[in-house]
């Protein structure tokens, strides 16, 4: 039998020591995720079954000019370490073997508009969001890289420069907290708010650093595709889409209060053509970001509401069957 729909919403929101983390996500829940960060890797060396792997080209260059050892040529080795002294003078092709020690800086651009303050079975968007990025900057850190964040709603883009310490971390972690603190039903949605955080992201971002998008694309039009191409010129990118199943299928209640954070109507939710319309609305702007992405070569995440993230983002990058 399948389960029935738990709807959350503005009058779902709790505060103090009733809060739910389904709906807002607190700093304790997010920090308890460090344990959970495991496994599991955003940068490119990855496993055959990952969706990361082979589907587009690094922009992200060597880590450093240590030199490590001389080896014969391989088929696949890039030919610009070829030393070609000691070819010259063996008679077989022998290649430069470098390490690498710069850390990475990886920036988290992370959605809390109020679009993702929708729910119908385990959590919020918004919430989701939130544990993806908080595994991920876990993780990060625990490779000893360098992690920042833009964190961006409705009003605001909160920038974190790319640190190494838990403290960055712990930062990152607050403003999250806050961010889904202040989601509600009265917050007044601005798609136009996506493409300032892109530009606000590109004028800190220059070159050799992975970005990593986690929200639900709301707002994405041509303009977001040229920011997006400009971004992805000199760094890595990897979306990730988070959606909610009911996104595109419409419960099949008798009444449906549905609300733009201004007005509210009560509609049928059995209408197929509300349900059509329903699906389109949806549909259009992601459609939009799934082909931008495609064109560009850079991978998408799919990450939807209803099971652990975590376990998606181990299965979608290879580390569980």
């Amino acid at each position: 039998m399948r389960k029935p729909r738990k709807w959350f919403g503005a009058d779902s929101a709790q505060t103090g020591a009733e809060q739910d983390d389904r709906v807002a996500v607190s700093l304790a829940h997010l920090r308890a995720l460090e344990f959970s960060a495991r496994g599991f890797s955003l940068l490119p060396r990855q496993p055959v079954q990952s969706i990361l792997s082979g589907q587009h080209a690094s922009r992200l260059r060597g880590r450093g000019l240590n030199f490590e050892e001389l080896r014969h040529y391989r088929p696949g080795d890039d030919i610009r370490t070829m030393d070609w002294k000691v070819t010259n003078r063996t008679g077989k092709p022998h290649v430069r073997v470098y390490t690498e020690e710069r850390e990475r800086r990886v920036y988290l651009m992370v959605d809390q508009r109020i679009s993702m303050f929708f729910g119908s079975q385990r959590a919020m968007k918004s919430v989701v969001a939130a544990e993806l990025a908080s595994l991920a900057a876990w993780r990060v850190l625990g490779e000893g890289d360098r992690v920042g964040a833009l964190i961006f709603d409705d009003q605001h883009c909160h920038h974190f420069t790319p640190r190494r310490s838990r403290d960055a971390v712990i930062d990152i972690l607050k403003r999250l907290e806050t961010a889904n603190a202040a989601l509600n039903a009265g917050c007044r949605a601005n798609a136009g708010q996506l493409n300032i955080a892109f530009d606000a992201l590109l004028r800190r971002v220059t070159h050799d650093a992975l970005v990593i998008y986690i929200g639900d694309g709301f707002g994405w039009d041509e303009g977001s595709d040229e920011l997006l191409k400009r971004l992805s010129l000199h760094n890595d990118v990897i979306a990730i889409n988070v959606f909610d199943p009911a996104e595109c299928d419409l419960p099949a209640l008798k009444e449906l209060v549905v609300s733009d954070g201004e007005m509210q109507i009560e509609v049928s939710g059995k209408r197929e053509e509300l349900q059509q319309r329903f699906e389109e609305s949806y549909l259009n702007h992601v459609k939009q970001m799934r082909e931008a992405l495609q064109r560009f070569g850079l991978p998408l995440i799919e990450i939807d509401t209803v099971d652990e993230p975590l376990q998606q983002l181990l299965r979608a990058l290879g580390s569980q069957p």
